[in-house]
């Protein structure tokens, strides 16, 4: 099959995230020798990146990259963030979406390379089109839930906390085009239970069929990291803990109990910009250190070694990829209960431990470093989702088990009086309400 995905932020411009998702499916897609086609926007990485680095990225056989890039730099992304429309990039963007040979339009992270106008193109094809929802975007204008860049968003006050945030205000988002893209697709997909709730919950869900499907990594991702030593002797047990170092990811929340932990380390890795800051933070603190920006390898060795991965997210996370990274590598968490996704992922999940308070936070820590008992039962908990249900043979599995649903719906509904798109979200409802845990249709 040939597959088309759109994003912001791909391969080597990009900051992780939903990108590591992207990047994760559509190599995966490729080793099953599918086609594939990325999307993204060059202009939207240059203007966002600050000191972020420019990671060389080689594509694997099969994937076929295409960089927009406008030559106006950041007016591209500025103008499709106050417009809602591709503009800049309609042209390549359309032609790719009437693509007639193309499969699957998949749609993930659009905030900057084409906003809900994009959503419109390209919907007579005949394409399965579905999209991910990896942040809170057809929600919140600032993507996170993440109010005034302080507190989790307790109502709707969308202009001014866009102002606050620097944003320039969004008046399309008055205007339904969120509503109108969404009827041009078959399917909307969450990682995570609680991201689709949060999403049904503020009115999503009335133009398109919500589909639960959690994220994976692949089957090579810690290849050869659990078999080695985890610690030589003498070495001083750690915590671990990663992410872009910005504020709304609570490192500021972490580093002081380190005050507390004298004989355990903790180790950061990540680069932002709140980097300087958490390093004034530590400062005194001999058992902090920052680990710069770690990848592949080098990251699941970190986590690997760590007597477990502290992800304390202060706003809501849509599922928290660090979670299934320490699980991959037989690595629990303690995380913030207040993170979202976070309680579904790191704790309902049987792999971790959850906190609210600084004083449960610090107790989970104790627990987990002292407790051998305890650290191992987590960890093979944690370590049976990643071999289970977010392994990628499973992850694609249901991929394919709903791009197939989505293709050939059952023969009474190809005769809806809406015709295929109705009958393709037939299909969807079906499959979604035995994923969904609901036991009913989305």
């Amino acid at each position: 099959m040939k597959f088309c995905m759109v994003t912001t932020f791909f391969g080597g411009h990009s900051f992780g995230g939903d990108a590591a998702y992207v990047d994760r499916l559509t190599q995966a897609l490729c080793r099953r020798g599918h086609e594939v086609h990325v999307y993204y926007c060059v202009d939207a990485f240059n203007a966002l990146r600050g000191d972020h680095p420019l990671r060389e990225y080689t594509p694997p056989a099969g994937l076929h990259l295409h960089p927009l890039e406008s030559g106006l730099g950041i007016l591209s992304p500025l103008a499709t963030q106050a417009t809602g429309l591709p503009l800049l990039k309609s042209r390549v963007l359309r032609r790719a979406l009437e693509d007639p040979a193309t499969d699957v339009v998949h749609f993930h992270n659009i905030s900057l390379v084409g906003g809900p106008g994009l959503l419109a193109m390209g919907h007579g094809s005949g394409a399965v089109r579905i999209m991910t929802a990896h942040e809170h975007w057809l929600i919140c204008p600032m993507h996170l839930l993440w109010k005034y860049d302080r507190k989790r968003c307790d109502g709707p006050s969308c202009i001014r906390c866009s102002l606050a945030g620097r944003r320039p205000p969004q008046a399309w988002r008055y205007t339904g085009a969120i509503g109108r893209g969404l009827k041009r697709l078959d399917a909307l997909l969450f990682p995570s239970s609680h991201a689709l709730e949060e999403h049904r919950s503020r009115g999503i869900g009335r133009e398109v069929p919500l589909v639960h499907l959690p994220y994976f990594l692949p089957d090579d991702w810690s290849q050869g990291i659990e078999d080695e030593e985890t610690a030589a002797a003498g070495e001083r047990p750690y915590l671990a803990a990663a992410g872009r170092l910005v504020a709304m990811k609570g490192f500021q929340r972490l580093i002081p109990m380190m005050r507390y932990l004298p004989e355990v380390d903790l180790r950061i890795a990540g680069t932002g910009p709140y980097e300087s800051t958490l390093r004034t933070l530590a400062a005194g603190l001999p058992n902090v250190h920052f680990e710069g920006l770690l990848g592949g390898p080098r990251l699941a060795r970190l986590f690997r070694g760590a007597r477990a991965v502290v992800v304390p997210s202060l706003f809501p996370e849509t599922f928290g990829y660090v979670v299934l990274e320490a699980f991959a590598v037989g690595t629990p968490v303690i995380v913030h209960e207040g993170g979202g996704a976070l309680q579904e992922t790191g704790v309902l999940s049987g792999g971790g431990l959850g906190y609210r308070s600084d004083g449960e936070l610090l107790l989970a820590m104790r627990r987990i470093v002292h407790d051998d008992a305890l650290r191992n039962d987590l960890a093979a908990r944690g370590y049976s989702q990643r071999i289970g249900e977010w392994s990628e043979g499973e992850h694609i599995h249901r991929y394919y088990e709903l791009i197939r649903a989505l293709r050939e719906p059952a023969r009474g509904d190809v005769y809806r009086p809406h015709g295929v798109r109705a009958a393709r979200r037939a299909g969807a409802r079906r499959l979604a309400a035995g994923w969904n845990g609901k036991g009913r249709e989305d």
